[in-house]
């Protein structure tokens, strides 16, 4: 039986003929983005990753003529986050569990699609949601790195395999979410999992066949066995105890690089530790190297050459693995050669990219762990609010950052940087008898994982969405990079927003969490055109050219990590999609609201207040990361108030059985007992009683009383930012 992948190669070969053909990617090609201005070559469309197009078509005159050409539904109710890349008139796209498939970019034809099976029980081991950022391309082929730790080297025209390595230890909870990199015939990739205890490295593999060329350790291992390299014999003297070793260190390089050919030097940026907590994970002190740095490493060995550590002794998952850009700025009548970063700490830090001398940092939002970053010593100057070893502190920004994963874009024309940004608090502290958990399991070093539901007092939802609201906000901020200041912001209506893309005919593109799609003035900020997307959009848009024609994609699926769990932010109307613009373009694609309504009554609650107290804060410390905290609407994962007959009848042998582990559920018998699992029922039986009763309520009074509780919960955000 012939395969669908040949299927599909065979019947869109006049297709693939008729498309312009430069040859095969490779390192040249990728340094000359810029005279393919109508190709997205690399995963930040050239080694700086500035994700500015060079393409004029589309102008601030004729934006508000874009429209659909075309779309295509990815199957899939979990988060987009991919940058396509369009080569030689191909789109190359990933979805949800490391799916890959390729389009005609102009007609949006099927060539082929590749599915690396991960298995979904794989899924418990991802943090923030079974995504992927994309692909890379060199020579003929096309790779991808899936959910399960593989890295996979696909034909370019069929997407049969050429070759498929396993890049972890597979007795360790690792992910890849991040897309690879190609350089000088090899293929980057790091990995996920800090949060579960694994030590962080990147990997470099031979393009061609797949062969671990280097790998180079962000953490150092156990001190009894032999150091890989002088630097990690270095980096050892930063680190206390022996929590680090024995349960992995972190330091996991999940996203960010960026290269300079010139230089010859490979950017990494190195993420949070494991445990969060320094306390707990270094006792002695140290600033435990190499996390939340950006390491600079020679890509044909691996040697390390220079690394700026941008929050020393990390203590609030504050990752440095944040988009990175290299530019060109006038920095006090000299041009210097820099890297930009904004992490999620709340500095833009500009930094020479050859030394990794601090030029410059400032805040570009609100923070309060640090009043500013010593020039002299490189280092912040940390506030009372940043030591919570003794006591909560409730610190700014939270966990996910000032800014995420949501790529940024450099505008060379205005000068400004333009960052998907983020305002939000939360409590930190520090577990005062910190067990470590093996296997899928947050293991934070946080008393009660700073998440603890009995913090926080049952509220009605209209109160906990406005309290939300004002607590967490999204911004898009243009930064001005030489001046170290803000030019202009927007201000969202959702905290989790998507990447950004900007052009040379002075454009702005960003998706938002509340459903849109919009184009802003590159130099004003001003809304120029939006559309309704049907869903939030957290992944970043990329622009291509086609016979003279201009287009504009993006992925349209909400997800990651506010998307799977984040409460009462935005609903998906359950469809992610690739949507891909043009000016004219007349096509439309559904849009569906999507309404959670219990259909009938749940189980009568049969608990006792401490035991569904007891529930609460269990499920918060096992369920919540996924389900949502305080079981909140607007995740990608099912809401557990409105399980049915059969979800409670079997609600034991799901959790501790693991009878769904097929779908991704899988057991929690090494971390809850019967007992534990009662309880957890007993909570989630009494919310949905609570929001049976909400849902049921009419009339005016009704109405008047949300109202209200939506005032109430506006005063007390407000209260609560200053």
């Amino acid at each position: 039986m012939i395969k669908l992948s040949a299927l599909l190669a065979i019947l869109s070969l006049n297709a693939l003929l008729a498309m312009p053909l430069q040859g095969a990617v490779d390192g040249a090609r990728i340094t000359g983005a810029n005279s393919e201005a109508g190709a997205w070559l690399s995963h930040g469309r050239n080694y700086s990753e500035d994700r500015e197009s060079p393409l004029t078509g589309i102008t601030p005159d004729n934006v508000k003529e874009l429209g659909l050409a075309w779309y295509f539904d990815t199957h899939t109710t979990r988060g987009l986050e991919a940058s396509p890349l369009i080569i030689d008139g191909v789109m190359y796209s990933t979805t949800s569990w490391s799916e890959v498939f390729a389009h005609n970019a102009a007609s949006g034809e099927l060539l082929w699609h590749y599915d690396p099976a991960v298995p979904r029980a794989w899924g418990i081991n991802a943090c923030c949601d079974v995504v992927n950022r994309g692909v890379a391309a060199w020579g003929d082929n096309i790779y991808v790195g899936t959910i399960d730790g593989r890295l996979i080297a696909l034909h370019k025209d069929s997407g049969a395999v050429q070759w498929d390595v396993l890049t972890i230890d597979p007795d360790k909870p690792y992910t890849i979410t991040g897309a690879p990199r190609a350089i000088k015939g090899k293929i980057i990739i790091g990995n996920g999992g800090a949060e579960y205890g694994v030590r962080g490295y990147v990997g470099a593999y031979d393009a061609q066949t797949g062969a671990r060329v280097w790998r180079f350790y962000t953490v150092p291992g156990n001190p009894a066995e032999p150091y890989e390299s002088d630097t990690m014999r270095m980096a050892a003297t930063t680190w206390t105890g022996d929590q680090f070793w024995k349960n992995g260190g972190g330091g996991t390089v999940w996203d960010s690089m960026a290269f300079d050919p010139a230089l010859n030097l490979l950017y990494i940026g190195v993420g949070n530790g494991s445990p969060w907590n320094r306390w707990v994970r270094s006792p002695g002190g140290g600033d435990n190297l190499f996390l939340s740095s950006v390491v600079a490493l020679n890509p044909d060995t691996g040697a390390y050459v220079w690394h700026y550590q941008t929050t020393p002794a990390d203590s609030w998952d504050f990752t440095a693995t944040q988009h990175m850009i290299l530019g060109e700025l006038q920095i006090e009548g000299e041009q210097r050669s820099v890297i930009m970063q904004a992490p999620k700490n709340g500095f833009f830090y500009v930094l020479d990219r050859a030394t990794g001398e601090l030029i410059s940092a400032e805040p570009y939002t609100a923070i309060s762990w640090a009043s500013h970053v010593d020039l002299a010593t490189g280092r912040p100057v940390e506030t009372e609010l940043a030591d919570h070893s003794q006591q909560q502190q409730i610190t700014s920004p939270w966990a996910l950052g000032s800014h995420n994963w949501q790529p940024m874009a450099f505008n060379k024309a205005t000068g400004l940087v333009f960052i998907p940004a983020m305002e939000a608090s939360m409590p930190f502290s520090t577990a005062k008898d910190y067990v470590h958990k093996k296997g899928g399991h947050f293991n934070l070093g946080q008393q009660g994982a700073g998440l603890k539901g009995g913090d926080i007092p049952p509220i009605p939802d209209a109160m906990l969405d406005a309290v939300i609201k004002k607590l967490m906000r999204g911004k898009l901020i243009a930064w001005d990079p030489v001046a170290q200041r803000q030019r202009w912001q927007v201000e969202h209506t959702t905290v989790w927003n998507g990447g950004v893309l900007t052009t040379q005919s002075g454009l702005v593109f960003q998706g938002t969490g509340d459903q849109r799609l919009v184009a802003y003035s590159a130099a004003t900020g001003e809304v120029l055109w939006q559309t309704d997307t049907g869903t939030g959009i957290v992944a970043p848009p990329v622009s291509f050219e086609i016979d003279g024609e201009q287009y504009i994609a993006v992925m349209a699926g909400w997800g990651g990590a506010v998307g799977l769990s984040g409460p009462n932010i935005i609903q998906s109307n359950g469809t992610s999609r690739l949507l891909v613009y043009k000016l004219g373009g007349s096509a439309s694609h559904p849009i569906e609201s999507k309404r959670f309504v219990m259909k009938q009554a749940p189980p009568t609650s049969l608990g006792s207040a401490k035991a569904i107290d007891r529930g609460e804060n269990l499920y918060m410390g096992n369920c919540a990361r996924c389900h949502g905290p305080n079981i909140g609407l607007g995740g990608v994962i099912p809401d557990l108030r409105y399980m049915n007959a059969d979800t409670h009848r079997l609600f034991d042998d799901i959790v501790r059985g693991g009878i769904y582990s097929g779908l991704g559920m899988v057991s929690f018998a090494d971390v809850v007992d019967e007992r534990d699992t009662q309880d957890i029922h007993h909570y989630l039986i009494d919310a949905a009683n609570e929001r049976w009763q909400q849902q049921h309520a009419s009339g005016w009074w009704h109405d008047l009383l949300n109202w209200i509780y939506a005032v109430i919960g506006n005063v007390v955000g407000w209260f609560m930012t200053l």
